[in-house]
């Protein structure tokens, strides 16, 4: 579609689509093309393969209106992966534009505040980054290396203990990340499994789920309001400390930007890493080839792991839309000011137009463009470094101490999750 903000879109009259979407996977709505009377699907449940939708709208029309299953109006959808970073890095487009607005989404409510850090702008969005990345560097990184490690090292045994088939998830994926946030805030471990089921629950897609996320989201925050308080008066060494006690110059975070940040780091630094361990173990397991190599190459850990962050789609449709600030025209659209802009990044890692062979898990990928699961621009993940510190421990580890690890049931009999925006396995038994 092409040289107008409003307008049909060229899907509307496809009755090949429309087929298609007759013999779409069945399930939730979480999308639908503008003027098409069947709904579109924007999920896809079948274990971690590309969503069929999305693929088909980066292929065919990777810029196009389309409607969200809540807020109010139609917006446009972004699939491209040098659109997507047009969008994300470009001033003209704004997050601090949808505080207030109940902008198109796939989840019943908006899951982020409106003092959060992802829904700001530059300069406030530069000051808040500065601050935080002054605590939540290099120094913090080192000292909780060995405590990773460590860590990894006590629930590998411990399941080595419990002998196979052993489930990896509970073992590894669900224990590893919580304890490193919460061990890298500050959180006592009490509070830690309460936080797990918040978090979780502000996740869900389903209207069921509306009013359980909204209760989390409040409970989340007033529980790091009281934290951020009692670390103001009394830091300890714990990043929220550093956090609650960084200067540059005068500047430092507010009560409530710290709160809500300190929010933000606990729900996306253990919810997305958590999935990812899942989700990366599930993948070697099931692509043999793959798998040998970096047993027989354990140099190329860190490449393989870059590798499978842009292969996995991590999530269900989109996440947090920006707002478009004036016209902006971008491959012949013409998306208006005050339009909502939703990018992908998932089919953005897929993109023929970036990767050679794409769809293909290739750990000697040559010189490829940076991969997007930690998003682009100025809101890039301020935790990917952490990220990756654990996925590195985790799956490195993993694969040194079980060189025989398999899975213990066929693939097709591992259950996934259909219920948030997150796709993971429930259970990944394994043996060796």
């Amino acid at each position: 579609m092409a040289g107008a903000c409003t307008g049909q879109s060229r899907w509307a009259n496809d009755e090949a689509v429309k087929r298609w979407v007759d013999s779409a996977v069945t399930g939730p709505v979480l999308g639908r093309l503008i003027d098409v009377t069947q709904d579109y699907v924007f999920r896809h449940d079948v274990a971690l393969e590309p969503d069929p939708f999305m693929t088909r709208m980066r292929r065919e029309e990777p810029i196009a209106r389309v409607a969200m299953p809540y807020g109010s109006g139609p917006c446009w959808l972004v699939t491209r992966y040098s659109d997507v970073q047009l969008v994300t890095s470009d001033r003209r487009f704004s997050r601090a534009a949808l505080v207030g607005k109940d902008f198109p989404r796939i989840t019943p409510a908006p899951i982020a505040q409106s003092e959060a850090i992802n829904l700001m702008d530059p300069p406030v969005l530069n000051r808040i980054r500065r601050l935080a990345a002054h605590a939540f560097g290099p120094r913090q990184l080192e000292r909780l290396s060995p405590w990773v490690q460590a860590m990894v090292d006590e629930s590998l045994a411990a399941m080595a203990a419990a002998g196979p088939p052993a489930d990896a998830i509970s073992h590894l994926s669900d224990r590893l990340p919580l304890a490193t946030i919460c061990e890298l805030l500050g959180v006592p471990e009490p509070d830690r499994p309460q936080l797990r089921a918040w978090a979780m629950a502000m996740m869900a897609m389903t209207p069921e789920g509306r009013s359980a996320a909204a209760e989390a989201k409040q409970q989340l925050r007033a529980y790091f309001d009281g934290l951020t308080t009692r670390r103001r008066a009394a830091p300890g060494e714990d990043l929220l400390s550093a956090l609650a006690t960084a200067r540059i110059g005068t500047e430092k975070l507010t009560d409530a930007e710290l709160a809500v940040l300190a929010m933000l780091l606990m729900v996306t630094g253990h919810d997305t890493t958590t999935y990812d361990i899942s989700n990366i173990v599930f993948t070697l397991l099931t692509h043999p080839a793959q798998l040998a190599q970096l047993r027989a190459r354990p140099q190329l850990l860190d490449q393989a792991i870059e590798e499978l962050l842009r292969y996995i789609p991590f999530r269900q449709g989109v996440g947090i839309p920006r707002v478009a600030l004036e016209d902006v025209t971008i491959d012949g659209a013409t998306i208006c000011a005050g339009d909502t802009v939703h990018v992908s990044y998932l089919t953005a890692n897929r993109d023929e137009l970036a990767y050679d062979r794409p769809d293909e898990l290739d750990f000697e990928r040559p010189s490829p463009p940076a991969h997007l699961a930690f998003g682009y621009g100025m809101h890039h993940c301020l935790g990917s470094h952490l990220a990756r510190l654990m996925l590195r421990t985790s799956i490195g580890s993993l694969l040194t101490r079980f060189p025989t690890l398999h899975l213990a049931v066929p693939a097709e009999e591992v259950c996934w999750n259909t219920q948030s925006i997150w796709r993971y396995p429930l259970t990944l038994p394994v043996a060796w």
